[in-house]
């Protein structure tokens, strides 16, 4: 449609409603408010209309503001605390320096709506107009108790510091790049983005969740709220809080069986090579006999391992590489002497095994030398002396459990 036949007929323009489900009671939290218009007796979405960037930005706040007031008024009549989740880009918010936006908000705040139930979603790409000027807006809508959240966190690569500076309430992953890019790589980016919500204290919310995968993987991510046409389409009313309760629950407890099982089979995994080791300690020797010790050990650990060695407190390795190719096992002396310490959590991994007195198997991590996936079982020898045995990626891609 023509934008002016557009901004002409504001009669004819009014919100849809998508809901926005929490992982913790599994009810919905709030609704993401969406244009939609009259268009010879069908009802359109009006995303196009927002995302050409040919339209004036003039128009655009025009049709927002129009389709805000009217989402407030409905709120209101029906009596819900429930949140709006608002979209705006960062042009339309800098016009007349983002006072446009709190003075559309002003007469509802005097009629008793508080402004900490606005959710303002900003995407990621808005970061490439002028952040410092964006950030400092979006600090002084905070000072109201507005609520902000940013989009497609995760579509590209996530400009992390930005995100960081901005220390938005909450983020939005998009469940449409799991179909989209490879696994593995995504796998990496969401769990920065985790790590640096716990940071900043920002939920995660997964959006265009489309089937019970990706509910799965949201709720496995550390999703705090939910959002797609899995759940819940847009539609012109407000639901029931618990609609779809039985649906999430039902889900989520499924989720977690799945996953009490797949710890469960990974920590027989630990407890097995634990018990392994605790035989053969009769055979430790001290350090100047590691290599003899290692060469008692490789045989018990055939399938499972392509690399194991001997590490002191300090991180210095007293052994040789004991390396298994072609079914054999190969001494690599050259290594003897290396230094490890400096890897992440080395020295709390050994500490604790020196505390707890039983093995430990780590995260899955890419080995720096073989380029694959791999998990390393640690277990202490004495109080000063520790094996490392990797364990390599065809097991474990055969055994589901040490793979997630």
């Amino acid at each position: 449609m023509d934008p002016l036949d557009i901004v002409g007929n504001l009669s004819n323009i009014k919100p849809a409603y998508q809901p926005v489900f929490s992982a913790v009671k599994h009810d919905i939290i709030g609704y993401e408010v969406l244009g939609r218009i009259d268009h010879e007796g069908v009802w359109k979405s009006l995303g196009g209309f927002f995302q050409d960037s040919q339209v004036p930005d003039e128009f655009k706040l025009e049709v927002d503001t129009h389709i805000l007031s009217i989402a407030i008024e409905d709120i209101m009549k029906h009596d819900d605390k429930k949140l709006l989740f608002i979209n705006r880009n960062a042009k339309e918010l800098m016009v007349e320096d983002g006072e446009t936006f709190i003075e559309a908000l002003q007469p509802f705040v005097e009629r008793g709506f508080s402004l900490n139930r606005i959710v303002l979603e900003i995407t990621e790409h808005d970061f490439d107009e002028d952040f410092e000027s964006l950030n400092h807006l979006l600090l002084y809508y905070k000072t109201y108790g507005i609520q902000i959240a940013v989009d497609n966190v995760g579509a590209k690569s996530s400009n992390l510091d930005r995100l960081r500076q901005l220390e938005p309430h909450i983020l939005k992953v998009d469940s449409k790049v799991l179909r989209d890019n490879d696994s593995s790589g995504y796998q990496d980016i969401i769990y920065s983005l985790s790590m640096l919500a716990r940071r900043i204290g920002a939920a995660l919310l997964f959006e265009n969740i489309e089937d019970s995968f990706q509910l799965y993987y949201a709720w496995k991510h550390g999703g705090r709220f939910y959002q797609g046409f899995y759940l819940g389409e847009p539609s012109y009313h407000f639901l029931d809080p618990f609609e779809k309760e039985f649906l999430i629950k039902d889900q989520v407890n499924s989720f977690i069986r799945r996953e009490k099982g797949v710890i469960e089979k990974r920590l027989e995994f630990v407890l097995k090579w634990d018990q392994c080791l605790r035989e053969l300690l009769v055979h430790w020797d001290g350090p100047k006999r590691a290599d003899s010790f290692l060469d008692k050990v490789t045989s018990n650990f055939n399938f499972e391992s392509f690399r194991m060695y001997i590490c002191d407190s300090n991180g210095k390795q007293i052994s040789s590489n004991f390396r298994q190719r072609n079914d054999e096992w190969i001494k690599e002396p050259e290594i003897l002497g290396t230094n490890w310490a400096f890897r992440p959590y080395f020295l709390e991994n050994m500490m604790q095994m020196k505390i707890w007195n039983k093995g430990r198997l780590s995260d899955l991590y890419s080995d720096i030398e073989t380029r694959e996936m791999v998990r390393t079982f640690s277990f202490p020898l004495s109080d000063h002396h520790f094996i490392f045995i990797d364990i390599r990626y065809d097991f474990i891609y055969e055994n589901e459990s040490l793979l997630m």
